[in-house]
């Protein structure tokens, strides 16, 4: 290395140009000064401009030695200490990978980016990608995650982008086009989707493992914005579904069929964004892992102690607790069976196979000593909505059971990250009202000819107390008392 790198040694090289500098300096000085002698000999102001004089040469020597101190016996640049250690590189001339100091001035503030999803179709030609990469950088765009989804013609590059704040997404858009991007899709993102993909694909494959009615939540996190439907073989009454079961599964843009291992078929639909063959083989090995593992329901219990005494434990339930849960359904009086299904209730017990299906959610059960199923609470997905309902039977009425469920409901949404549960009901059902209002949580009211609809806004999980969700079942392994 050369010593002329001021970083690297504090040393100062000396040229012959400096001394040849210095003494033009002293004889100018001397000329200065002769001229200087003879006006003050010569004038009648003479005194008054040696007292100035004296004063520029003073203030002249003060600041040349303040600027001297400055430049010449500073500690270099990096080296707090003055140790003389090479000093970091600037932020602009430091390699990729290399993090910039804290104390940059340069350093770009996370509060003034923005974080994107960014998928678009390029074609399939030597360069095509290096080109939208450098229109992106031109917009000081950060490449944080890519994947490549090749086609049969051209190539799917999905981003995940770090943009300034206050870039917006036409311009963005209008780039990546220009750069030969086509079908152009963009979506804000968060801090969740800084995880890489196969770490991702890892997560949602071990709680689909954990839990049957995790499939559905995996599908959906896996493909993004999708709507999801189960269809069964056949409707309530007994007639064909007219929808075949695929074998191996059907792709056909925006929509994917897929073997339910429960029988019928799973409809993945998302509109504007076709899906490419790799996100329908990622779909695909999912359904096939959760077909293989067969039902499952994790096992944690927690109990309940009523204000008499008694405990009841509170459970997952799913498809085999149906002639259970239909004994329930024989034992509620009409008035209960009403205020939960909002019409007629003598066939209630055929929508049992539906509301046990980890297809369409979870479902909790409160169950005696005995054994006996005496309260049910279901967690329905809608859509992109989250439905709660409650059914218990008339001699444990009450008595806390039907609170204890819903917070055991609300706690999985928060799992599932849902943004809210809502509850369908009847403005005489002052129960399901006082259990919903026992959540302390903010609250939506919603009367539609005569039915009631409250809908509870669920705060943000904190990413510390992330756990894979389906392994609790309100408070699980634990044992509570509550009055």
């Amino acid at each position: 290395m050369s010593d002329r790198n001021p970083a690297r040694t504090p040393r100062r090289v000396h040229h012959w140009r400096h001394d040849l500098i210095e003494l033009a300096a002293m004889f100018t000085a001397v000329v200065v000064a002769d001229a200087l002698a003879k006006t003050v000999a010569k004038g009648p102001d003479g005194p008054y401009l040696l007292v100035f004089s004296a004063i520029a040469l003073v203030a002249t020597a003060a600041f040349h030695t303040w600027w001297a101190r400055r430049h010449s016996h500073a500690p270099p640049a990096g080296d707090p200490g003055g140790s003389g250690e090479e000093s970091p590189l600037p932020p602009a001339a430091a390699p990729a990978g290399v993090p910039t100091p804290a104390g940059d001035a340069d350093e770009r503030d996370p509060a003034g980016t923005a974080l994107w999803r960014l998928r678009t179709t390029v074609r399939d030609t030597p360069g095509s990608l290096a080109a939208l990469c450098t229109v992106l950088a031109r917009h000081e765009v950060d490449i944080l995650a890519l994947q490549t989804h090749p086609l049969a013609e051209g190539t799917v590059d999905e981003f995940l982008l770090r943009t300034p704040a206050g870039l917006p997404a036409q311009t963005l858009t209008r780039a990546v086009a220009a750069a030969g991007g086509t079908g152009t899709w963009t979506e804000r993102a968060d801090a969740h989707d800084l995880v890489d993909a196969p770490t991702r694909i890892l997560g949602l494959a071990t709680r689909t493992a954990l839990d049957s009615a995790e499939l559905p939540l995996a599908l959906r996190q896996l493909l993004g914005r999708c709507t999801l439907r189960s269809v069964p073989p056949a409707t309530l009454g007994g007639r064909p579904a007219g929808e075949p079961a695929p074998v191996e599964g059907v792709l056909a843009k925006t929509t994917m069929r897929l073997r339910d291992p429960d029988g019928g078929t799973l409809i993945v639909e998302r509109p504007y964004l076709p899906f490419t063959p790799t996100e329908f083989a990622r779909a695909r090995a999912l359904v096939e892992l959760d077909a293989r593992l067969g039902p499952r329901v994790p096992p944690h219990r927690s109990v309940l102690t009523l204000p008499k005494g008694e405990q009841i434990t509170v459970r997952r339930a799913d498809r085999r607790d149906l002639s259970a849960a239909r004994a329930l359904h024989e034992r509620c009086s009409t008035r209960t069976l009403r205020a939960r299904y909002h019409g007629p209730v003598a066939d209630a017990g055929r929508y049992l196979d539906h509301l046990l299906s980890p297809r369409f959610g979870r479902t909790l059960a409160a169950q005696t000593a005995s054994g006996r199923i005496v309260a049910l609470g279901h967690l329905l997905w809608d859509g992109d909505e989250t439905e709660v309902a409650l059914l218990v039977e008339d001699d444990w009425q009450r008595r806390g059971i039907g609170a204890e469920l819903l917070r055991g409901l609300v706690g999985m949404a928060r799992e599932a990250d849902c943004a809210s549960v809502y509850a369908v009901t009847q403005a005489s059902n002052t129960g399901m009202v006082a259990a919903m209002r026992a959540l302390r949580l903010p609250l939506d009211y919603q009367v539609e000819e005569g039915t009631l609809v409250v809908t509870a806004r669920l705060a943000p999980r904190p990413a510390a107390a992330a756990t894979p969700a389906g392994a609790r079942a309100g408070a699980p392994g634990q044992e509570t008392e509550r009055p």
